[in-house]
């Protein structure tokens, strides 16, 4: 399994042509003190395949902060193969909407993907404190 694609953002989409639109995609986040909740944000993950891996594959993305301490957890399965026969190298995207994320206090935060024995981290998050 390789890891194409990983991104936060606001929302995203797949188009009738199959494309996939990321809307808002941020990397940093601030906030007026902590604990502090992100009200809405969506994880996209798209992980492509080689042709014996396919089948059925339980994943697991843990949000932790810097100490590796988890502030979420995601956990669900994929199915690579679904798609035709001549499809070489197959793709899986999970597109997971979240609601209200709590961040404990200000500090990188990673979202750490775990799928059968493979573990990657998928992608960071700062957060920080805005100075009004």
């Amino acid at each position: 399994m390789e890891l194409v694609l990983a991104a936060a953002c606001e929302d995203a989409r797949t188009r009738p042509d199959g494309r996939l639109d990321l809307i808002g995609v941020f990397d940093e986040l601030q906030a007026p003190g902590f604990p502090a909740a992100q009200d809405r944000m969506t994880v996209v993950l798209v992980m492509q395949w080689s042709p014996a891996e396919r089948g059925r594959h339980a994943f697991r993305a843990d949000l932790v902060d810097e100490a590796d301490r988890k502030v979420l957890t995601i956990e669900g399965h994929t199915d690579v193969g679904a798609e035709p026969a001549a499809v070489a190298r197959p793709r899986t995207r999970l597109v997971m909407p979240l609601e209200r994320v709590v961040f404990p206090q200000a500090g990188e935060y990673r979202f750490v993907l775990h799928v059968d024995a493979t573990v990657r981290t998928a992608f960071s998050l700062f957060v920080s404190e805005r100075a009004d």
